[in-house]
């Protein structure tokens, strides 16, 4: 029998600049709490949002119309999560140092579990970029669900699965521990936060897949990532950091909780933003709108 939580509507001034992302007198809600740690926010083609409970290994849907449900439990322990131009839901399974592709009807299709034979440190968040080409950050951070303690890679650093998905890439070398990671929907740039380093770079994208000319953007790290159509990159932690594209920062949302892992744009015209943090779900309407909006 599945349980699900109660929904908690909470509302929270939020205080936004005037050159801001948020919109006129927006407040941001609290949707649902209770959960053990919420991560992995994406959204589908109609607006409605995934999210993880790590902890419970489940993946809960928030619908469009404002209703929770479970989607898939257990769930690999899912961290990031997108949803593929099939529709198809990619999930970091960080129980299985692996990449997942969830199925509507649930199947499970494991795309990656080893690099070089090595078994990956613990995928943590992912992208895809318009060619269906996948980017993968790979940090190792000790989890009480595995049976090791070590890493199996010496280096925590960012991955390229190719279109085809037969191929694997180390596409960087020189990072402490890649977390956040998104690109733009044209897909010419990767933005990747380096959360131990505490800077978020951005990289060229080259034809095939790896990466060139890394730019430094901000001087924060970000545990997960998300752009609007204004080319605004957004950052979490201590709240949610927006920058502009030429990294200054423009805008900050407070959210009284003590961490906030991951975000995503959803509802059915993808304007508003919802944020995993900690034991919560939140939402709060912006100005703005998704530029890596499911299709």
């Amino acid at each position: 029998m599945k349980t699900f939580l109660p929904v908690i509507c909470l509302a929270v001034t939020v205080a936004a600049t005037a050159a801001g992302v948020v919109a006129p007198d927006a407040k941001l809600e609290k949707l649902a709490g209770g959960f053990a740690f919420t991560e992995g926010a994406t959204c589908d083609k109609n607006g409605n949002v995934f999210f993880t409970d790590q902890p419970n290994d489940r993946i809960l849907e928030w619908s469009a119309d404002g209703k929770l449900s479970t989607f898939l439990q257990p769930a690999g322990r899912a961290n990031g999560m997108m949803f593929d131009a099939q529709g198809s839901l990619i999930a970091c399974a960080d129980e299985h140092n692996a990449l997942w592709s969830i199925a509507p009807d649930k199947t499970v299709t494991v795309l990656v579990t080893n690099f070089n034979g090595q078994y990956l440190n613990g995928p943590n968040d992912v992208w895809i970029a318009p060619d269906g080409g996948m980017y993968l950050s790979d940090p190792f951070y000790k989890r009480t669900w595995w049976d090791h303690n070590t890493m199996a890679l010496t280096n925590e650093e960012v991955y390229h699965l190719s279109p085809d998905r037969k191929n694997l890439t180390r596409v960087t070398e020189d990072l402490k521990k890649p977390n956040g990671i998104t690109g733009t929907p044209d897909g010419k740039n990767l933005y990747v936060s380096d959360i131990r380093a505490g800077q978020t770079w951005r990289y060229d994208i080259q034809p095939d897949g790896s990466l060139a000319n890394k730019t430094f953007f901000c001087a924060l790290g970000s545990d997960g990532m998300t752009l609007d159509t204004e080319g605004n990159v957004y950052l979490t932690g201590h709240g949610v950091t927006v920058f502009d594209p030429a990294g200054k920062q423009i805008d900050h949302i407070d959210v009284n909780e003590k961490w906030c892992g991951n975000l995503s744009f959803g509802g059915r015209d993808h304007q508003t933003l919802f944020i995993t943090a900690s034991e919560s779900l939140y939402s709060i309407r912006l100005r703005v709108k998704s530029a890596n909006a499911a299709k």
